[in-house]
């Protein structure tokens, strides 16, 4: 990620659209592990439900904001806006796939939709509000 100095007092800013990457790349290695595990394990019969893998996909996503959390003093504004932002938009991306594909709401994938675009928008939001806290 790149940074940028902030104010000369030692704070360090990031992009938002840095952490919104980083977050996306981690989700595909995520997904790539879960794929390769499927692989393995499909001719033993078992396949991972879609809350599995959306658990492995946030395990590796969250690690760019987890270090943005660590880096200064916590910012509860902007803990609260990406968490809003994140289930707001997991949400409203699961009613429209569900609405768009019925069939998939059997095998829960309009959640794994809806989580998988969600979180960069919930780390982006993160990101933006964690930089405005410290800028003020």
């Amino acid at each position: 990620m790149t940074d940028e100095k902030g104010r000369g007092d030692g704070s360090i800013r990031r992009r938002p659209s840095d952490l919104v990457m980083a977050t996306v790349v981690l989700e595909l290695v995520g997904l790539a592990l879960c794929g390769a595990i499927v692989l393995v394990a499909w001719p033993f019969g078992w396949l991972p439900d879609s809350h599995y893998v959306a658990l492995m996909t946030a395990m590796f996503a969250a690690k760019p904001a987890g270090e943005l959390y660590r880096e200064g003093p916590p910012r509860r504004l902007a803990a609260a806006a990406a968490l809003l932002s994140l289930i707001t938009a997991a949400l409203l991306v699961a009613a429209a796939a569900d609405w768009v594909f019925p069939t998939a709401a059997d095998h829960d994938l309009d959640f794994l939709a809806g989580f998988l675009i969600g979180t960069p928008v919930g780390a982006a939001v993160f990101a933006w509000f964690y930089n405005r806290a410290n800028v003020a």
